[in-house]
């Protein structure tokens, strides 16, 4: 590693290390790691973002268009409840209905 850096040419004259590697750069190849955000790292030793380290996304609220009634939808033993309050039966071989 030479002693001198040229810095002729840079916007800033800045000498830095590197805080993985620890080779000196001038501070415009020196970029902020995206997952720690103080340490000044180069392009070599520059991480990719981690996902994981972004905020939980917010739930949605959804609501269904045809949503199913709360209502019990379970039958009677004894048969079917009708409209009117009245039960019927049906028999063992399922072809007759018997009034009670």
């Amino acid at each position: 590693m030479p002693l001198y850096l040229d810095t002729r040419g840079r916007s800033t004259l800045g000498i830095a290390l590197c805080a993985r590697c620890s080779r000196k750069f001038s501070l415009d190849d020196l970029q902020s790691d995206p997952n720690f955000p103080g340490l000044m790292v180069c392009k070599d030793d520059l991480d990719e973002f981690d996902p994981y380290r972004l905020p939980a996304r917010q739930t949605e609220d959804i609501t269904l268009r045809f949503v199913r009634p709360d209502e019990s939808i379970a039958t009677d033993p004894a048969g079917v409840i009708l409209e009117n309050g009245d039960y019927f039966l049906v028999t063992e071989d399922f072809e007759e209905f018997l009034l009670p």
